[in-house]
């Protein structure tokens, strides 16, 4: 199909732009720059669907990776990428589109199925903090999986990029270090935005690559077009608001400030049309809309912003998208209708902001044109710095100047992006290699990432509300849509009410953990109860609400655990008993033809994995593992199992059975330049034994003194007699000199032979292959019980 049927047919269009057409038919630029209202995220999208799927170009990456800065913007994003979809119809209609949202229920849903074209879409918070290697909301068992899928052969788009503060840096140095290290397939960055500018980009190891860099824009002819043109002229009064923020103004939580806006932007409303507004805060935009709500006008009120529950949420998007009644509709928003919303307004009121950001705020106003009598704009001045944040007070005063000059806020009149991006830690090549090895440190912490993900101050964990009592509460984890986004301040503000407590699940102790006002860190998932409040349908999240929350319908499986392996166990108590040695078999076929069908890995790593798959579980046959498969079955103990229906747990707490499994390779596996990687692959395959080997905090050790352990497993502990890969494994008894540094008397420590396979493969790679051992252990795994 040509390109120009294909795009009309996806869209429903008439036509295509030029460069939407250039975008599908030539090679991948860095940059896409085009103006705000112009059809981009289509041309992004059907560009990489029609190079996969019609091309078959095989530099086209087969996982598109769609990262936007707001909840609100990946939620529409995936909806339109729905729709065009199914226009297409035919092989088009069945490619996966996984909204990454936090939770475990997006995860093997769209990882079981590495050779297949997928679209991925999530904001910059769920994204990036994948592609550390510490993905928010989620299990700490699975980073490793959605962290090699992530960058290897994946096409990222980062779209509306003005918005990403902090995680625009990252996403620059993530692209230089996958040019640095090797990866699977393609694997390649897009940056777009109306307001783009290239400097931003320009950190310690992009920089080299930036001079070359390819920016798609406009051609001259193109901006010429009536449509395009349309757009460019349409007019946009502007004036100065009534209202301004100012040191005397925001006291009693901006209660003088409000006030004076909301009866301004009750008088210049006109019927049946929107009213935009557009302010810096949550709490700002909470407090306008409880002003409005007083005022009991036939107005339609909608607030928007990126901290509510998703089924709500979900509810308020589609309301923003339907046509306004008679009396009109204000809508009181913040950031999140910034850019890539598709809603326009016959009136706007925003507070002051960066440049960039205030031109995507004016391309809310008057779209595409359809005022030909022309629009109003009225911006509210900032002149208190420490009411600037989210942003830097000069970037405010930059705005402030350039607008005193400017009565018409057009497309074609409004002058260039050249402010400078914000200062903002930038992540370096040690940092990112560290961040690989996924273990806790000592005292049960992890690296803080939230510092190269986002800027101060924005949504940097998920709540959610069960109706509970005491302090030991026995809940299921969240589904999607229970959680909603919280700023750290907002938490401890809450918890700092009547000394509330909240709960975050410890995967260690398999239970759910209280945590106080001063212990909550970006990233956590934290259990609230009903009857605190903290949350209103209409406004969000509100640290002060005392409201009983209404909890939503939920039927999740229990939280992840050390101890547990929901991955490899699909139907828990309904599981068909298997025996270890036909396990070890079907893992091993399902990583043979995983390699095969992938057509990637040269032979001696596809052998590899192969043999790692083949040997995954040959420490199940430990008389731990064993007796815990045997209780409350009527297995036959004569036989060595891999999986059964018991819910027993180990009689050694914090039992690996996978570090068995590795240190008999170690012992009895052939040796050749990839011994040490097939141990590492047998290790990692359920993400909890990987680049360090040390005993749990408070794991009990041996009797017999002078014993080493780890993760359950005690010198000597014997495994029998087991057939794998055709091949009988005699009996052996376990040691465990790679625990130590330095030369053991089993060669190398475990830490020096993982630091040397990372150094030698890089992140990209060695986390593909440890991710093809399990996805062939959980393809089998399912078939097994189907």
């Amino acid at each position: 199909m040509d390109y120009n049927d294909f795009f009309k047919q996806a869209t429903q269009l008439d036509a295509t732009y030029p460069y939407q057409e250039k975008l599908g038919c030539r090679s991948w630029p860095d940059f896409l720059e085009i103006p705000t209202g112009l059809g981009k995220t289509a041309a992004v999208v059907l560009a990489w669907l029609y190079k996969r799927t019609v091309l078959q170009d095989s530099n086209t990456p087969r996982r598109l990776v769609y990262c936007l800065p707001m909840r609100v913007l990946a939620e529409q994003t995936e909806a339109n990428i729905r729709s065009w979809l199914d226009n297409l119809g035919g092989d088009a209609a069945n490619i996966p589109v996984h909204l990454l949202m936090g939770g475990e229920q997006d995860l093997k849903s769209w990882t079981l199925h590495p050779e297949q074209n997928a679209i991925l879409i999530g904001t910059q918070d769920m994204l990036l903090s994948r592609a550390l290697m510490r993905g928010y909301g989620m299990s700490r068992y699975q980073w490793p999986v959605h962290f090699a899928l992530l960058h290897n052969d994946a096409l990222w788009v980062f779209d509306e990029v003005q918005l990403m503060g902090a995680g625009l840096g990252t996403s620059a140095q993530l692209e230089a270090f996958r040019r640095q290290f090797k990866t699977h397939g393609n694997a390649r960055t897009l940056w777009v935005s109306a307001t783009l500018n290239r400097q931003w980009l320009n950190t310690v190891d992009f920089s080299e690559h930036l001079a070359n860099a390819d920016t798609l824009q406009l051609a001259e002819q193109e901006k010429q077009l009536p449509a395009v043109q349309k757009r460019f002229y349409a007019i946009k009064r502007l004036q100065q608001g009534n209202a301004a923020l100012n040191a005397e103004s925001k006291k009693n939580t901006c209660k003088t400030y409000l006030a004076a806006l909301a009866k301004h932007i009750l008088e210049s409303h006109q019927p049946q049309t929107n009213t935009l507004v557009i302010l810096n805060s949550v709490e700002r935009a909470q407090g306008l809309m409880q002003l409005l709500q007083k005022q009991k006008t036939t107005i339609e009120l909608l607030l928007v912003h990126a901290r509510f529950r998703a089924a709500e949420r979900r509810q308020l998007n589609l309301a923003v998208q339907n046509e306004a009644q008679a009396a009109g509709r204000i809508i009181v928003a913040t950031q999140a209708v910034e850019a890539g919303v598709d809603i326009s307004s016959r009136t706007l009121f925003t507070e002051l902001a960066p440049w960039a950001s205030l031109v995507q705020r004016f391309g809310r106003c008057n779209r595409a044109g359809e005022y030909a009598e022309g629009a109003d704009i009225f911006w509210l001045d900032i002149s208190d710095d420490k009411s600037a944040p989210p942003y830097a007070y000069s970037g405010i005063e930059q705005s402030r100047d350039i607008l005193r000059n400017l009565d018409n806020a057009a497309s074609a009149g409004l002058p260039p992006v050249e402010s400078e991006q914000a200062i903002s830690h930038i992540l370096r090549r040690k940092d990112f290699l560290d961040l690989f090895n996924t273990d806790a440190d000592l005292t049960g912490f992890d690296s803080d990432i939230s510092v190269f993900i986002r800027d101060a101050g924005s949504p940097q964990l998920r709540v959610f509300w069960r109706d509970f009592q005491g302090d030991k509460p026995e809940e299921n984890q969240s589904n999607h849509a229970e959680l909603c986004p919280a700023s750290i301040g907002q938490i401890k503000a809450y918890l700092g009410k009547d000394k509330q407590k909240a709960f975050v699940w410890d995967g260690l102790g398999g239970n759910w953990k209280a945590v106080a006002q001063n212990s909550v860190y970006p990233g956590m998932t934290l259990l609230l109860r009903c009857d605190k409040g903290g949350y209103s349908p209409a406004l969000g999240f509100m640290a002060d609400s005392k409201t009983a929350v209404e909890a939503l319908e939920h039927t999740g499986d229990a939280a992840d655990s050390y101890r547990g392996d929901p991955d490899s166990r699909p139907c828990r108590d309904k599981t068909i008993a298997v025996l270890l040695e036909a396990h070890l078999a079907h893992v091993a076929e399902a990583a043979e033809g995983l390699v095969q069908t992938l057509q990637s890995e040269g032979g001696e790593i596809s052998a590899a994995i192969v043999t790692a798959s083949a040997w995954h579980d040959v420490g199940k046959a430990h008389e731990v593992f064993q007796e815990t498969m045997l209780k409350d079955t009527a297995l036959s103990a004569a036989e060595l199992w891999a999986k059964s229906a018991s819910q027993a747990r180990h009689s050694r707490r914090y039992f690996r059975h996978e570090l068995a499994s590795m240190l008999a390779w170690l012992a009895q596996g052939e040796k050749s330049p990839v011994h040490d990687l097939i141990a590492y692959l047998i290790a990692a395959h359920h993400g909890k034994v990987r680049m360090s080997l040390r005993a749990m905090p408070d794991e009990k050790p041996p009797q017999e003194q002078g014993k080493r352990y780890a993760r359950g497993v005690r010198e000597g502990d014997r495994l029998p007699c087991l057939q794998v890969n055709g091949e009988t494994l005699p009996e052996i008894a376990l040691q465990l000199d790679v625990m130590e540094l330095g030369e053991t008397a089993m060669g190398a420590s475990w830490t020096t032979r993982t630091q040397r396979l990372l150094a030698e493969h890089g992140p990209f790679l060695l986390s593909w292959y440890e991710t093809l051992v399990r996805i062939a252990d959980w393809r089998a795994s399912d078939q097994e019980q189907k």
